[in-house]
């Protein structure tokens, strides 16, 4: 590594010649395999951008200069270079966050790591410069998956309606985002990958036709003078041209010298400018290239030489949802799939294989992806939307107006619900079942275990007059957590043993176990408790507050956000239904969470069993000082 630790800042790179430029991509490529090996992280992405993210830091002056990436997953290299070369941490507690991060650096500028947003991002930056009369340059690097995303259109209609404000937009094309990239957008750039080049036809053309006597000059120029239709047949990049936007490109993304000299183009223009480059997702790490399904897009701790995972878990959420919606496929032929590039990554890859014409991936679009259920659903077919939980936001207009408000069986699959730690603020699932609640019609499920998973994916695609959702975590799913009995539609998993029991907990989801070990902790200081598991968590089941009225206190625990989560809703319905009990509910403060894994994140906000066992045991102490005190008031005095 003898030239990667001599780089502490990008204007380091400038005294590198081009041999010494080669070798530190090949010190760069090293340094990622054997450090993300250790800790798990996005390495695919990463080693497809070495030479870009080299060859920007040298054209452009980071941080006077903005550089902005999208999603940010591929932004290992552009920490690397501006300092950032300690990755014994990466994705941990302490340690580099996954993503551009403002606290880490001044050279990050941007930190939301959902995709497509970057262009949106570099049109307002871009805007400010022309207000405020500033000379830096702007500079979005977004991938060819994320071009799938409507938004990015949105902001390249504004960006190019500025003929004179500069903006350079580097499509970092490796024709995938997680998985390959699909749609029309996706064959446009595979016609732009694969064509030879205008100008290299119309040269050998000109010498064929000026050998040919009398037609063959004449015949050149009306070809030359026909140049945009003609370009736009061999190679259309016209349409980005139609919008405004020059193009240049394709450029070879792993090579420095036509990288450097492209985005010097570009960056003298003084308009915007796409410089489409072409990479490989991957580069130089043969386990990766080898991987079809997402060239290593996402590892956990890896043996360096084999690209192997050092161990493996047990099942995990994600593929017990995912074998279930083979089983029903095979039941019923009006089950189909949607997934929003992300196939492998939600579970769907299983019943992708067994019914192909049954899986439709809309590129990284959420909300069409919302709407396009509606629209299956409505032509009689039950579409299962599987999306993380926190990509959901981006849908919500569509699930209230598409979705809900035309009455629509669409079933919403929310993996990696609740705190997801590594990853970040951006991908703790912690807000679905509040922005859910207000959606009405909607039903939302949290199942327990995988045995729940499977009864409630099932419960919700025989609902055909509303949208269904069903949420689940990340990682291995623990064992079943059996349940005791039923009151209503709540399973009990827990009976207090007593005729006035003292706590009623409300346990959402996968946070069964800790609140089983809540009551335990509880019943060794006297006090007696239900753990009910309402398995649909809206609407609240009519059941549950006539058996609140039978206890002391309510408790909900969820690994939501405290404002406007279960909670809440379970609040308004012990008060609807004129049920005076103290509630206290524990869920997700309103923050944005930093990295770190999720048992420590659940630490840090006080959601383990200890901590909500001292303060549940604390309440109802209180209530039994109050109740001694009125009993005090009015008995009568004793000699």
């Amino acid at each position: 590594m003898a030239l990667l630790t001599r780089i502490r800042t990008p204007r380091d790179l400038d005294r590198l010649s081009p041999e010494q430029l080669d070798q530190l991509a090949a010190e760069v490529r090293t340094f990622l395999v054997d450090a993300v090996s250790k800790t798990g992280g996005h390495l695919g992405p990463n080693l497809g951008v070495v030479e870009l993210t080299i060859a920007l830091h040298r054209v452009f002056d980071s941080p006077k200069d903005k550089v902005l990436w999208d999603t940010g997953h591929q932004s290992y290299v552009h920490k690397l270079l501006t300092g950032r070369q300690d990755f014994s941490k990466l994705k941990m507690k302490g340690g580099l966050s996954g993503y551009p991060s403002q606290a880490e650096s001044e050279h990050d500028v941007i930190e939301n790591s959902h995709a497509s947003t970057v262009l949106g991002w570099a049109d307002g930056l871009a805007k400010a410069n022309q207000v405020l009369r500033k000379d830096d340059h702007v500079v979005a690097v977004i991938g060819d998956g994320a071009l799938t995303g409507g938004m990015a259109w949105e902001a390249l209609n504004n960006i190019a309606a500025a003929k004179d404000r500069p903006l350079v937009i580097v499509v970092n094309d490796n024709e995938r985002s997680y998985a390959p990239t699909i749609g029309g957008l996706a064959n446009h750039l595979a016609t732009l990958r694969t064509t030879d080049g205008y100008e290299r036809f119309l040269a050998r053309g000109k010498d064929i036709l000026e050998r040919t006597p009398v037609v063959g000059k004449p015949l050149y120029e009306t070809l030359h003078g026909a140049k945009k239709g003609l370009k736009d047949f061999i190679a259309p990049q016209g349409m980005f041209e139609d919008l405004g936007l020059k193009y240049v490109g394709p450029i070879d993304g792993h090579d420095i010298e036509a990288l450097e000299s492209a985005l010097t183009r570009a960056k003298r223009f003084g308009g915007p400018v796409i410089v489409h480059c072409l990479t490989e997702k991957g580069r130089g790490y043969q386990p990766a290239l080898q991987d079809e399904a997402d060239r290593f897009h996402a590892v956990g701790k890896i043996h360096p030489d084999t690209g192997l995972p050092i161990a493996t878990s047990g099942a995990d959420w994600t593929s017990v949802f995912g074998q279930e919606m083979v089983a029903l496929g095979k039941e019923r032929e009006d089950i189909v799939a949607i997934t929003a590039a992300m196939l492998q990554p939600v579970g769907l890859d299983k019943f992708a294989k067994e019914f192909p014409e049954r899986v439709f991936d809309v590129g990284i679009a959420e909300q069409h992806g919302a709407v396009s259920a509606a629209g299956l659903a409505t032509g009689g077919l039950h579409p299962v939307f599987a999306v993380y939980a926190t990509f959901l936001n981006r849908a919500f207009d569509q699930v209230l107006m598409d979705v809900a408000l035309h009455k629509c069986g669409v079933t919403f699959v929310l993996d990696r619900a609740g705190v997801t730690g590594t990853d970040g603020a951006s991908h703790n699932g912690m807000w679905d079942m509040s922005i859910l609640q207000v959606v009405p019609g909607l039903r939302l499920a949290a199942p327990r275990d995988a045995d729940q998973v499977r009864a409630q994916l099932r419960e919700a695609v025989e609902v055909t007059d509303a949208p269904t959702v069903v949420r689940f975590s990340k990682g291995a799913v623990g064992p079943a957590v059996p349940a005791v009995g039923r009151v209503g539609g709540m399973d009990v998993l827990r009976e207090a043993g007593a005729d006035r029991p003292d706590v009623l907990l409300v346990s959402v989801g996968a946070l069964a176990p800790m609140c089983l070990e809540i009551a335990d902790l509880l019943d060794r200081q006297g006090i007696s408790t239900t753990v009910v598991d309402p398995r649909w968590v809206k609407p609240v089941d009519e059941a549950l507050a006539p058996l609140a009225a039978r206890h002391r206190v309510v408790v909900t625990v969820e690994d939501n956000s405290r404002v406007g989560g279960v909670g809440s809703a379970v609040s308004q319905a012990l008060r609807d239904a004129g049920v005076d009990v103290p509630l206290r509910d524990f869920g997700i403060p309103p923050v944005f969470l930093d990295h770190a894994s999720r048992s420590e994140v659940m630490a840090e906000i006080g959601l383990t069993a200890p901590d909500i066992a001292r303060q549940v045991t604390g309440l109802v102490s209180r209530l039994d000082g109050r109740y001694e005190t009125a009993q005090q008031a009015v008995e009568p005095a004793h000699d």
